[in-house]
């Protein structure tokens, strides 16, 4: 059994080289530009930020809409903080305010940065909000990630913010470098070794003894309250570790974007969040995984034509135009909801176990057609 455990292991883990490989492989092949990197890219970090809210809702049970809100305090935190002290102190950027922050850090110290400035307000913020439950939570969540917006723009913080103006000429994906040497680090490397790590962190937690403590809430919390396990106390841990890995996430999107503004950080940012979530199944992993990349895909990319009048080699100019994607998507979501209505992977996670006997099953049904015929 033990020998069959560390075999699982071994190919898990190799699965998981062979696929930094070929996005290595990837990076050094196609240009920049190439629509492919920037959906992997951008899936990488919507998978993240879906993990983290699926640590929540999923795992936790708590019904929370702040996700975006987080976001965007570790965008501004890393912006801040990873732009040169001489771009701020040039009014280049800081036009109408003299930045309060004058020095910078790097790369790596602007990430554990956002990602402790967003556990920080999200353990200010838990103390209130957390007592409430289900519906009340997610609207106290919601507001707060709107009273955040609206804060960041307001012209009293402006030294700090830039008030309503960009945040730009911080270190973005095209300046990181491998620590000690100038030499750059694959953009979309990068944000997969730091996306991949960050969800390592959140697989760990949820199979330790605090990750059995918030199923448990999950479940049925007067039954974990009987068992010993202080509620509010793993609520507030599971809120604040969720809220740092989503301003981890608003970082990356920082670095993707190349410029920071609070309004990319609307509610509608968490709806996408939580649709991502929904679709690949609420307390599963991998499912969020799936469906962030198949979210970014769609929308991102295949059906990108939709809107620019033109798809599948068809030129319906008539038909095809603004906001027709949007249309096509909607009923494409429908589709996967009506027929998995627990998501792609419901509670589940993928394993090898589970692809072989899917291949198994798919084997013995063409086999049994082919008998038949």
């Amino acid at each position: 059994m033990e020998k069959e455990k560390k075999k699982r292991l071994a190919l898990i883990w190799a699965a998981i080289a062979v696929s930094y490989i070929v996005i290595l492989i990837l990076e050094m092949t196609l240009r920049p530009t190439s629509m492919l990197l920037t959906v992997l890219k951008k899936g990488a970090i919507y998978s993240l930020v879906a993990v983290s809210m699926n640590l929540l809702n999923g795992f936790t049970g708590l019904f929370s809409l702040g996700q975006a809100g987080f976001m965007l305090i570790g965008a501004y935190t890393y912006a801040i903080l990873t732009m040169p002290s001489e771009v701020k102190t040039s009014e280049s950027v800081y036009k109408y305010y003299q930045c309060f922050i004058t020095f910078d850090t790097g790369v790596f110290i602007g990430l554990i940065a956002a990602g402790l400035m967003a556990a920080l307000f999200a353990f200010l913020i838990g103390l209130p909000v957390l007592r409430l439950k289900s519906d009340y939570l997610a609207i106290a969540t919601l507001g707060f990630a709107e009273i955040i917006r609206a804060v960041c723009q307001w012209d009293v913080l402006g030294p700090v913010t830039n008030g309503a103006n960009l945040l730009r000429r911080y270190i973005d994906l095209t300046y990181v470098t491998i620590p000690f040497t100038d030499i750059p680090f694959p953009p979309t490397l990068f944000v997969f070794i730091v996306a991949g790590i960050s969800i390592l962190l959140i697989v760990l937690l949820i199979n330790s003894s605090y990750g059995r403590a918030f199923k448990a809430i999950r479940d049925d919390e007067t039954a974990a309250e009987a068992m010993g396990i202080n509620l509010f106390r793993h609520k507030e841990l599971s809120f604040v570790i969720s809220s740092f890995f989503a301003g981890i996430s608003g970082a990356l999107l920082a670095m993707f974007q190349y410029t920071v503004q609070a309004q990319q950080f609307k509610s509608m940012m968490t709806y996408e969040i939580l649709l991502i979530v929904v679709i690949g199944g609420i307390g599963s992993i991998s499912g969020s995984c799936i469906a962030s990349f198949l979210y970014i895909t769609l929308s991102e990319w295949w059906l990108r034509g939709l809107d620019m009048g033109s798809f599948l080699g068809i030129d319906a100019p008539n038909l095809f135009r603004s906001g027709f994607r949007k249309l096509v998507f909607s009923v494409i979501i429908m589709i996967i909801v009506l027929f998995f209505s627990r998501g792609i992977m419901g509670d589940k996670e993928l394993s090898l176990t589970r692809i072989k006997g899917f291949i198994n099953k798919r084997g013995m049904k063409k086999g049994k057609k082919e008998a038949e015929a």
